[in-house]
């Protein structure tokens, strides 16, 4: 059975919002930072075991919370997984991993990788991988003069309301015996005001290893995107102290999940993931 599908998906949410809005707004950089890079070639025939992991929370104002968030605190909570496993053939792999936990403007990111990779099984050897990133962003509501820099016309009274805000991207690759299969991914977790919005985006591309000669990739690929929002409104000053409070009432959840698997000879698969959520995106 042989299958050529290119499928791809994009996300955007909370978009393009002033003034009374609703959206991520993201922790700043502590005093010390750290910029660290991990590079993988390998090329070799046999078996490979090869792993990256990381998980990083941040918050801001203070330290991280145990319990309820403070007034105009945020968290965010970040993780980062890929793994490699063959028990023979031969891999040739080049993988880039960069971090830094620096405030982000837009367009830049915390957490960037690369990675391509072309596999060849020898006497019934196979490969199977994982990759995942997640990003957990929640905050409590905070005054928006100290957090958005450079909004003209905007009054006293707004707020930036509470949010809680959680979206991943994740593939699979099982029993793979051939294939050439390429990924990059990026997460932005940290910036100095809210105006700079939280970002997650993957892709993976997965087509014939060109040395085989069978023009198809052959194995199971599956990838999962998904994302879960809940998002209050701002209500003004005098809401803060009455019943009627909407700061750290859900106003507005999202919900999606995507999925894709794809078995045997696979001539073509592309996934794309792209994620803002912020109060300028």
């Amino acid at each position: 059975m042989r299958f050529s599908i290119v499928p791809i998906v994009a996300f955007v949410a909370l978009v393009a919002m002033t003034g009374l809005a609703a959206a991520d707004r993201l922790p700043n950089q502590t005093p010390e930072n750290q910029v660290f890079s991990i590079d993988t070639v390998i090329d070799a025939t046999g078996a490979v075991d090869d792993k990256t992991t990381m998980s990083w929370v941040i918050a801001g104002p203070g330290s991280i919370p145990t319990g309820i968030l403070g007034a105009g605190q945020t968290v965010a909570d970040v993780t980062y997984r890929d793994s490699i496993l063959t028990n023979g053939g031969k891999l040739a792999e080049n993988k880039n991993f960069d971090f830094s936990s620096k405030n982000q403007a837009s367009g830049l990111y915390n957490i960037e990788q690369q990675k391509v990779l072309t596999y060849a099984s020898t006497e019934g050897a196979h490969l199977v991988g994982e990759e995942e990133y997640t990003l957990s962003v929640a905050g409590n509501y905070a005054n928006g003069d100290d957090n958005i820099r450079c909004v003209f016309s905007q009054s006293d009274s707004d707020i930036l309301p509470a949010f809680c805000n959680i979206v991943s991207a994740k593939s699979s690759l099982v029993n793979v015996n051939s294939a050439q299969i390429s990924t990059k991914g990026q997460i932005r977790a940290v910036a100095e005001t809210a105006d700079v919005p939280a970002g997650l985006n993957y892709q993976i591309a997965v087509t014939p290893d060109a040395n085989s000669g069978s023009g198809f990739a052959e194995g199971t690929v599956k990838t999962v995107f998904a994302g879960s929002i809940m998002e209050a409104r701002d209500g003004g000053d005098d809401n803060y102290n009455s019943n009627s409070a909407t700061w750290n009432k859900t106003s507005a959840t999202n919900s999606w999940k995507d999925t894709t698997e794809v078995t045997g000879g696979i001539k073509t698969l592309q996934k794309a993931f792209a994620y803002e959520s912020g109060f300028r995106v």
